[in-house]
């Protein structure tokens, strides 16, 4: 790995190796790794004390022994909190990680746990203080190239760009509709740096990711990920019509996938 992009990443394992563990923690992130897939995505909340925690979710019912608003808790209470209370391979019968240790883990944690791996970052606190807290964690690991920041709120995207434009972010939403349907690629100082599509499939009744679209991008230098897919005749559709890379819960597949087209 010389970048984030450098070798194109192919195989992108959503929250980690979801389907086997729980998602978004130490033991998801290091199955992945030890799969040998091409990026980890994860997701960082701001706790009460302004601490980065990998998780998903604004609340915690979905996924742990807890209740309420990540960002309500701070870290010291969200580390007592069982991870895999929830996580079930059969609909239910059997809960394999339930008080077996498995903690909610900080953005420091992973990076320091998983040093080769390449991270997408998805800020979920619109408040600019993560985005502060975010780009210390990088620096402080001396992560810059192996990460990118992502991000729902185009406000967070700014700002990150503003104070950190030696690091790689995806277009976010809003940036993505005025590109696809509404006008051509334009030039100012967020537009300059690499694009990085970040996309669903569709958009409502809108296909977003066919082939004149990726065509399209390809020439003007963009990279083209889509997430999450999970299917296999949708993963060798999309990398048939030549998407750079597959987000998905099922990185094993999509691996699997991914050696019989020859692409990885």
């Amino acid at each position: 790995m010389n970048s984030f992009l450098d070798p194109m990443p192919r195989v992108v394992a959503h929250r980690g190796d979801s389907a086997f563990y729980p998602e978004n923690t130490l033991e998801a992130f290091k199955s992945a790794s030890s799969l040998n897939i091409d990026i980890i995505e994860t997701d960082v909340h701001l706790t009460k004390d302004g601490k980065l925690i990998v998780w998903h979710d604004d609340t915690l019912e979905r996924n742990t022994d807890g209740r309420g608003r990540v960002e309500d808790f701070d870290l010291k209470e969200l580390k007592r909190l069982d991870a895999g209370f929830t996580f079930t391979p059969d609909g239910g019968k059997s809960y394999p990680f339930r008080g077996k240790g498995v903690r909610m883990c900080t953005l420091s944690e992973a990076l320091e746990e998983c040093p080769d791996e390449r991270f997408n970052v998805d800020l979920k606190t619109k408040d600019e203080r993560i985005v502060d807290e975010f780009i210390r964690v990088i620096r402080s690991h001396k992560a810059e190239k192996r990460v990118c920041c992502a991000s729902f709120h185009l406000s967070n995207l700014r700002s990150f760009r503003r104070k950190a434009d030696d690091i790689l972010s995806s277009i976010t939403t809003a940036e993505v509709v005025p590109k696809v349907f509404l006008r051509p690629l334009y030039t100012n100082r967020e537009t300059e740096r690499k694009i990085i599509f970040q996309i669903p499939e569709t958009a409502g009744p809108f296909r977003i990711v066919t082939e004149p679209f990726i065509k399209k991008w390809h020439k003007k230098g963009a990279a083209i990920m889509v997430w999450t897919i999970n299917e296999r005749k949708r993963m060798e559709r999309l990398y048939r019509m030549g998407v750079d890379s597959v987000m998905t819960d099922n990185p094993r597949l999509l691996i699997e996938v991914a050696k019989e087209m020859g692409i990885r």
